[in-house]
């Protein structure tokens, strides 16, 4: 088997619990879904953007720095995120009084950069995604821990502790839609739902813009994208890499893409309905049920989940002045 198994999941929860929140799902039966829903039995949204730091990384972040040894701690961590891996890895790191180095690209918005520091990490900027993983690992070798945003065990035990919760709050849930970035998080919570519930049919959401899991499935193997072009940044990884893959081609059904208008109509759905202001990979699952996804989800039970919402609203706003 590829990945942890259910008492690894178990145990994992078991040091989250007083340290992360146990996210809520809210049924969508509210009449004020009445024409935006596909016509499925019943669809339940797990609320995950009220996590720790914003996002479901806050899991695995806690996870992995929890589980270094004392002299690791002492070396301090590195990690390249323009995003919720950053918020969750200086979130989980002033929880262990520790130093962090977080890597961003310069185009970060200005109020995630802002919130790191305010976390106290330590922020360096740099000209794209790639110049920043590159200074991550240029610290890594320096002697700082890396804490990769998706390519780790502990994020994935961190998204699987998502699943298995997901699952036994919402046990009649039937398909589960979920985004991939990395990949991090849809390993870890097709993993844990299809161990507790083998019958659950887990279908992840990409941006046509950044699909590089799709590609990997159609040729068996991790792919690199010449280019990254989507909105949604938090789903926005130049590639696959081996361990999330392998979960991933294990345990998730399929994979459906989306474009970024789906996600600013989902992000203006999420606005109108719960007041609830979704940056883009917040709102992937909504955009997959509502397009590509709708006209096969008649009759079933659809668990999505909104994974994270650390977005300004300058940013927000300039986002939707597209639609």
């Amino acid at each position: 088997m590829t990945g942890p198994d259910l008492a690894a999941i178990r145990a994992a929860a078991d040091i989250l619990r007083d340290a992360v929140i146990a996210t809520p799902v809210l049924p969508l039966t509210s009449a004020r879904w009445n024409g935006v829903l596909p016509d499925c039995a019943r669809m339940t949204l797990k609320l995950e953007l009220f996590q720790q730091a914003g996002s479901f990384k806050a899991r695995g972040a806690y996870l992995g720095i929890m589980g270094l040894s004392p002299a690791e701690r002492a070396a301090g961590i590195v990690a390249a995120s323009g995003g919720n891996h950053a918020l969750a890895v200086a979130w989980a790191a002033q929880a262990a009084g520790m130093d962090a180095l977080i890597c961003m690209p310069r185009a970060t918005d200005p109020a995630r950069v802002a919130a790191c520091q305010a976390l106290g990490a330590t922020i360096t900027l740099h000209d794209d995604m790639a110049a920043a993983f590159g200074a991550m690992y240029d610290a890594a070798a320096g002697g700082r821990i890396l804490m990769h945003p998706f390519e780790a065990p502990h994020m994935v035990l961190g998204a699987a502790t998502c699943g298995l919760e997901y699952a036994l709050q919402a046990p009649d849930i039937d398909t589960f839609v979920v985004p991939i970035g990395g990949g991090g998080l849809i390993a870890g919570m097709a993993c844990a739902i299809r161990q507790a519930r083998p019958d659950a049919q887990v279908i992840g959401v990409e941006p046509f813009g950044a699909d590089s899991m799709f590609q990997s499935l159609q040729q068996g193997a991790p792919a690199t994208l010449d280019s990254v072009a989507t909105i949604a940044d938090s789903l926005g990884a130049p590639l696959a890499m081996p361990y999330t893959f392998g979960i991933v081609q294990e345990y998730v059904d399929r994979i459906v893409r989306i474009d970024d208008a789906e996600m600013l109509r989902a992000m203006e759905i999420y606005q109108s309905t719960l007041r609830i202001t979704a940056e883009p990979a917040c709102a992937a699952s909504l955009a997959a049920v509502t397009g590509p996804l709708r006209d096969e989800l008649a009759g079933r039970h659809v668990g999505i989940i909104a994974c994270g919402s650390n977005i300004s609203l300058t940013r927000y706003a300039d986002l939707m002045q597209a639609l």
